[in-house]
């Protein structure tokens, strides 16, 4: 037996039309032709909005409800819609307000594309209050109750509709990359602008990672995910490095991104899905890594240049007093070490204690104590404090503490809070030398700690030349040298 959907149609109890893309009649049964009082040849072909008329809040509604079936193939309903209706000159002409509600169901052409809407109306304006049906009853009032409450779920619904697109175009157009990834297999159930641009505009909709990066299988990035979705853990990386292929004819893409990972749960807590969201951090690693390349290059040309002055010095002192010759070398080994740490932090601050240790501890930590709180120096405070530990040091071997067996050295140092800007204040001192000269011989050491002290880093220093040794007091503002807890 074969079914006349055609006749089906037109005898259907209920009112049924369709409309095209442009809101033209195509169809309508006589279900439909009884409610609206107009013979499909009235009807088909022309425009609903033409023959049904309304500009104001409610045309809007029913506007907005036929374009969102069209434009997302998803059916919509309409549960109460006040709408007036042509009335036949029979009965006096003009329009007569009535009560709708209405369905509306996409109908799928070949392509898979929404190419018309079908609409069910069902007439409830005998439901009103205030009116009564055919046979003069009033409408009970659990009826009218229904009706308020069916408008009032959708426009509840509406609203909530519309705060969801509010919050789906801020994801949308949120800087960093989002993605929502369902199921084990994790699929693309949304991704926003910055992912996409990221992904080259690779189709990813109802897509797997695996079919869209296949690439990153190896790279760990899905066994990551799967953690995420197997054990309902978030995961995280800063800087990570991934490379896309771009295409059979374009090199493989590098870049760097920080990301996190995080299990989404439904209404009964279990995992079923993953909320993705990521940086490009690509511009801000390769400038990174320039810089350590020229760090680098800047770090071995210094180092070149320091043994070049070293070699000349040999040449030059050849002739000249030896210890003329090592105390040179001695400075010029100094300044060599502080740039080696300076490199090896790649310019960064430099704790005080690494730079003093470094100066004193071949000594010994039974002849040499030091103490103070955490002062993180700039490269340039400390390559001042390296010659200044450097000339204070080659002191104590030579005529201070440290060149007998019995002798000391403490250095200690605070920061101290007055009226005025905050200050560093160390305090070196020899002990233990009993025949310690009684004045500091006016010579390059001298000069090197006013130079660097008073003239470098624009402080004060005072030296004491007591019986059992020396004491040399440094007063530098803290603005001047780095940060106190570096």
């Amino acid at each position: 037996m074969v079914i006349d959907f055609q006749s089906l149609f037109l005898e259907l109890p209920s009112p049924y039309m369709v409309l095209d893309a442009e809101m033209n009649f195509v169809a309508v049964n006589r279900a439909y032709e009884a409610t609206v009082k107009m013979p499909s040849a009235a009807l088909i072909g022309r425009n609903l909005f033409d023959l049904f008329p309304n500009d104001g809040v409610e045309g809007e509604r029913l506007r907005k409800s036929l374009r969102k079936v069209l434009e997302t193939g998803c059916s919509d309903t309409l549960a109460f819609i006040p709408y007036a209706t042509p009335l036949p000159a029979s009965e006096g002409g003009g329009f007569q307000e009535r009560y709708w509600t209405a369905i509306h169901t996409p109908l799928i052409d070949e392509r898979g594309q929404t190419a018309f809407v079908l609409q069910n109306t069902v007439d409830v304006t005998e439901l009103m209050p205030g009116r009564q049906s055919g046979e003069g009853v009033a409408l009970p009032s659990r009826s009218i109750h229904v009706l308020q409450r069916a408008r009032e779920v959708e426009r509840a619904y509406e609203e909530s509709l519309a705060a969801s697109a509010e919050f789906r175009r801020m994801f949308v157009q949120a800087p960093s990359m989002i993605a929502i990834l369902s199921g084990p297999d994790h699929r693309f159930s949304f991704a926003n602008d910055a992912y996409r641009h990221f992904t080259g505009n690779r189709p990813l909709d109802g897509l797997t990672v695996r079919e869209v990066f296949p690439e990153v299988v190896e790279q760990k990035f899905t066994t990551l995910l799967d953690n995420v979705y197997g054990t309902g853990h978030s995961e995280s990386g800063e800087g990570v490095r991934v490379v896309l292929n771009e295409g059979p004819n374009e090199a493989p893409r590098e870049a760097f991104l920080d990301f996190h990972y995080q299990p989404i749960r439904d209404g009964d807590g279990k995992v079923s899905g993953v909320f993705v969201q990521g940086t490009d951090r690509t511009d801000q690693y390769r400038t990174l890594h320039r810089q350590r390349l020229l760090l680098d290059e800047l770090n071995h040309r210094v180092k070149n240049t320091l043994s070049t002055v070293q070699s000349i010095a040999r040449r030059s002192f050849r002739n000249a007093d030896r210890h003329g010759l090592d105390a040179f070398e001695a400075r010029i080994k100094a300044l060599s070490n502080v740039h080696d740490i300076i490199s090896d932090r790649h310019w960064e601050k430099i704790g005080l204690d690494t730079l003093l240790h470094q100066e004193v501890n071949a000594f010994g930590t039974a002849r040499v104590t030091t103490h103070g709180p955490a002062v993180a120096l700039t490269p340039r405070a400390a390559i001042a404090f390296a010659m200044v530990f450097h000339e204070l040091a080659s002191n104590a071997v030579k005529y201070g503490a440290l060149s007998v067996d019995g002798g000391s050295l403490e250095v200690r140092w605070d920061v101290m809070l007055g009226e005025g800007e905050p200050r560093l204040d160390i305090e070196w001192s020899e002990s233990g030398n009993f025949s310690s000269p009684q004045e500091w011989p006016r010579g390059l050491g001298m000069r090197t700690l006013e130079r660097v002290i008073e003239g470098e880093l624009d402080g004060d220093f005072a030296l004491e030349l007591g019986a059992t040794g020396l004491i040399c007091r440094i007063q530098v503002a803290v603005a001047e040298v780095g940060d106190v807890g570096g």
